[in-house]
Parts: C-alpha cells; sequence; structure tokens
C-alpha cells in the first residue's frame, strides 16, 4: 500500500470499491478491512493516508489487512476524472541494456507532447505495483513487466484502470496492446538464413516468460521445421537477452568440440552482441565460417565488427503508441491491440553459404 496519498484519495476509501478479495472472490469495502483488522473506519482511512496518529503496530496491521484483501480505492468514470494526476506510469521490471532506455526515453516525449508527466516504477513485487497504479498516483500505467500475472490483470481490469501492455496481448473496455509481431519477426530470421543457403542452426533463447521471447521461438521453428530441418537441443542455447550470458553460452559450447552451426539467430540484439564475442574469442570468423543475426536493431549493432544482421522492431514507435493508446482510454475511448512488424536489416554478420 503507498505510504503517503492526497485527501482525494482518502475520500475515496470511504465510497467502496469493486476489488476482488483472493481469499473468496468477494467485493472488499471499507468496511470489511476496518472489520477484519478490529479497528474502526475512520482508523483504516488514517492507516493507509499515513496520518501520523496510530500507533505503529495498529498502522501495520490494518496495512497488513488492506494488502491481504487487496483493498484499492474505486478511481473509475466519474471519480477518475475528478481526480486526475497529470501523471502517467510506466512499470518495468528491469531496466538493463539499450532497449528499456530507448523506450522510456519515448515514453516520456509523447507524455510531454500529450500533456502528462512520466512516473517510472521499477519493482517485481506485484502488490506494490498495484499500489501505485491503483493507489492515484497515476492516471494509467503502461505494463512491461511479468510480476503482473493473471491475478492482477483481472483486478484492473474489474477496476476498470486504463492499462497498456507492452509485453502480451490482452484487450478490453479499459486495456490495451502494443506489441511486436514476434512471430512474424521469427519467421523472418528464419526464411532469411535459409534463402542464405543455410541448414545447420543456433539458436539462441531470451527470458522463458516474455512474450517476444516466446513468440520469436515459435516463428523461427516453424519455418525451420516446414523446411525439414531439425535443430538438435545442444544448438538451443539460453542467452536470456542477456550479453553475457549468450557470450558464456557459446564459449562453453566452443570448447565442447561440437561442430560449427551455418548461423545462428539470437533473440535479442545483446545476446547477438555476445555471440559475435565469443565467436571471436573462440577464433571462429563471421560471416566466413558462422552466420549470426539478432533483433531489435539497437545502436550497437552498427558498432560492432562485423555490424550485426538484425531485425528492426520499431520500440521507439512501440513507446509512443502506448502513449497514445492510454490517453485515448483515459478519455472514454475502448482498448485496442495494435500490432507493429518489424524489418530485416542485413549487415556484414550475415553471407551467403557457398
Amino acid at each position: 500500500m503507498p505510504s503517503a496519498c492526497n485527501k482525494d484519495y482518502a475520500d475515496n476509501m470511504g465510497k467502496g470499491v469493486s476489488v476482488l478479495s483472493k481469499e473468496n472472490n468477494k467485493k472488499i469495502t471499507i468496511k470489511d478491512v476496518a472489520k477484519e483488522a478490529g479497528v474502526s473506519i475512520s482508523t483504516v482511512s488514517n492507516a493507509l493516508n499515513n496520518v501520523n496518529v496510530l500507533h505503529p503496530d495498529t498502522k501495520e496491521r490494518v496495512l497488513e489487512v488492506a494488502r491481504r484483501l487487496n483493498y484499492t480505492p474505486n478511481l473509475n468514470g466519474r471519480n477518475l476524472k475528478a481526480q486526475a494526476t497529470g501523471v502517467l506510469g510506466l512499470f518495468l521490471g528491469a531496466i538493463r541494456g539499450p532497449y528499456y532506455g530507448e523506450l522510456s526515453d519515448a515514453v516520456n516525449r509523447a507524455c510531454q507532447e500529450g500533456g502528462y508527466e512520466l512516473e517510472i516504477f521499477l519493482s517485481s513485487d506485484p502488490s506494490h505495483i498495484l499500489a501505485n497504479i491503483m493507489g492515484h498516483r497515476v492516471d494509467g500505467a503502461i505494463i512491461l513487466n511479468s510480476a503482473i500475472g493473471p491475478e492482477q490483470e483481472q483486478i484492473l481490469k474489474n477496476q476498470g484502470i486504463p492499462t497498456v501492455y507492452i509485453d502480451r496481448i490482452l484487450v478490453g473496455e479499459r486495456s490495451s496492446s502494443v506489441v511486436f509481431d514476434s512471430h512474424s519477426g521469427g519467421e523472418q530470421a528464419a526464411k532469411f538464413l535459409l534463402e542464405l543457403g543455410h541448414k545447420k542452426f543456433m539458436y539462441i533463447e531470451g527470458v522463458s516468460d516474455n512474450y517476444d521471447s516466446i513468440e520469436r521461438k515459435k516463428g523461427f521453428f516453424e519455418v525451420l521445421k516446414r523446411a525439414g530441418i531439425t535443430v538438435d537441443k545442444d544448438y538451443i542455447l539460453k542467452g536470456e537477452f542477456e550479453r553475457v550470458n549468450a557470450y558464456n553460452a557459446v564459449r562453453d559450447f566452443l570448447e565442447s568440440g561440437k561442430p560449427l552451426p551455418d548461423a545462428v539467430f539470437a533473440a535479442n540484439d545483446l545476446s547477438a552482441i555476445g555471440v559475435l564475442e565469443a565467436f571471436r574469442d573462440g577464433g571462429v570468423k563471421v560471416p566466413e565460417q558462422v552466420s549470426v543475426m539478432g533483433c531489435d536493431d539497437i545502436e550497437t549493432t552498427r558498432l560492432v565488427s562485423p555490424s550485426c544482421t538484425t531485425i528492426r522492431t520499431f520500440f521507439e514507435k512501440q513507446g509512443i503508441i502506448a502513449v497514445e493508446q492510454l490517453i485515448r482510454m483515459i478519455k472514454g475511448d475502448p482498448g485496442e491491440l495494435i500490432t507493429l512488424n518489424g524489418r530485416i536489416i542485413p549487415r556484414d554478420s550475415t553471407i551467403a553459404k557457398d
């Protein structure tokens, strides 16, 4: 629960909410929290709004009950309009790598153009994320965070909080998705490498529960399967979207003495760069011996040697559209699905096989 809120938030607490309890799916009100904690409604309001009149033990007991019951203020319809903060929230689970920085910058610029401030939240605690989204700190949320699962999605849906997801497909009256067609991206990568004459492949996986990682892998392997090509499990390595992880995975592979693949497709550019470095340090020439391809088209792909073939995914555009969608929903428009298609950017790290 948030430690401090404004008076409007406190007033709203007394009007009842439409939040489902984890235990019994009952709609929870401030009276339920007060009864469960054994205190008055005013005590609950004081605790939730950090009014400094309570004994610390009492305050903590009330906050624990409110967290357990998933009690949050109702910010729907007229209340949401009346209590507009002028702030949009970007909820991230990580900030490593250039993707997050460029996405955040694009979101921030779009917020300014739309007349909003941006607040960025970095957390892996679902209850903390929900408290910030629903505790009248933001008018709407952009979510790129695997900590938000089906339970939290349902709560946000029930409360009608304007939410844009950029890491999954979820569309409703107050929820939109702005995603890459990562399945198509994987297909494009496989077709491109097959057209170059490659037949033996290595795949560098991304994060296992990430939407783009899952779809990219599906698309890639479906095209290979249609071409009659299978990839041995020893040639599917874990990169976790990280440069160092990909580097270590490929170095371990090289030390195993297994035959080189014709081509490597990495689930993102950071992994592809790690692959390039591992091959370089292992004495493997790219692209003469192995072609390497990534995905995203981060700036570094143009700076490494050899420059890295990739798929441009337009993540700056994704951030801008996410903000535009969120503002439209705040104004009352229904949510929708927007899918962005990538395109291959050929560079020096891939070559036709003799």
